[in-house]
């Protein structure tokens, strides 16, 4: 899945990199599987904005991903890939045997006119889904349970991957692609190979108006506000931080301060992510 530079036409593509979407196979999405999806712009059931920087954007359909994988023995073929608005990884539609449509998560291996299937009886091959327990050691997964038959929960995004690194008991030790190292119930389910659109990290946006297309407003900085804004605002010109450690707009410590809960129980993370050594 290359990417693209665009020709320096204008100044906002000189500096763009985006996908060339040739694994893209149909340009419109099934119908019987899309819901309508309402913009909140950063704000709750009271209206208040809870997250800033958020609003805009064009109208988006939510596509029903099955990330249950419920359907075991029964196997369905890949009719096309295509592009999800609300997702960085690709989806593929899938015809089962039985006439049901559902969408998955596309692994990066997974191409039209390919057949998958979920429960024991499954092939280690991508697409396919099974429980960790018949899952050999190695093995890169994808769409992860936290609990079983919730539905997938981690390793969700574009290029992720987790690696089946051994058996522990009643559970699955997993290196996740964070560097985390955390043990799952055998139990729970998990899809074969690694997500699609790996290059989706090198995309460049090239101009402001491409991340408002996302969604995404202008960011304000802390030291450019006044300092009944911020705790960093205020100062002659440009001024630092100017206190023991950044802030967050209420005054909190931000930017590395640990939010984890002392007595939250830590039990199923063997190692803390970016702790590689």
């Amino acid at each position: 899945m290359p990417l693209k530079n665009l020709r320096p036409v204008t100044p906002g593509t000189r500096n763009a990199v985006r996908p060339s979407f040739e694994e893209i196979t149909r340009r419109k999405p099934e119908k019987s599987l899309l819901s309508s999806l309402s913009k909140r712009g950063g704000r709750n059931n009271r209206g208040r904005v809870t997250v800033r920087s958020r609003g805009g954007g064009p109208k988006r359909m939510y596509r029903e991903i099955d990330f249950k994988r419920r359907k075991e023995g029964v196997p369905g073929r890949v009719v096309s890939i295509e592009y999800d608005p609300n997702r960085t990884t690709r989806i593929a539609l899938i015809f089962y045997a039985d006439g049901e449509k559902s969408y998955i998560l596309a692994p990066h291996a997974l191409t039209v006119g390919n057949w998958v299937q979920a429960g024991p009886d499954a092939e280690i091959s991508p697409g396919n889904s099974l429980r960790l327990r018949n899952i050999p050691t190695g093995t890169v997964v994808h769409n992860v349970e936290l609990t079983p038959d919730r539905g997938g929960q981690m390793v969700r995004s574009a290029g992720a991957g987790a690696q089946v690194l051994s058996r522990e008991g009643e559970h699955v030790l997993l290196r996740l692609p964070s560097g985390e190292m955390r043990r799952v119930l055998l139990n729970c389910r998990a899809s074969i190979g690694q997500l699609s659109n790996p290059d989706h990290k090198n995309e460049s946006l090239g101009k402001a108006g491409a991340k408002r297309h996302l969604g995404r407003r202008p960011k304000v900085r802390g030291v450019a506000m006044n300092p009944v804004d911020h705790p960093h605002g205020g100062g002659e010109g440009r001024s630092p931080i100017g206190m023991p450690g950044p802030k967050s707009p209420w005054g909190k410590p931000t930017l590395g301060y640990k939010t984890r809960r002392k007595k939250k129980p830590s039990t199923l993370v063997v190692r803390a992510r970016g702790k590689r050594r």
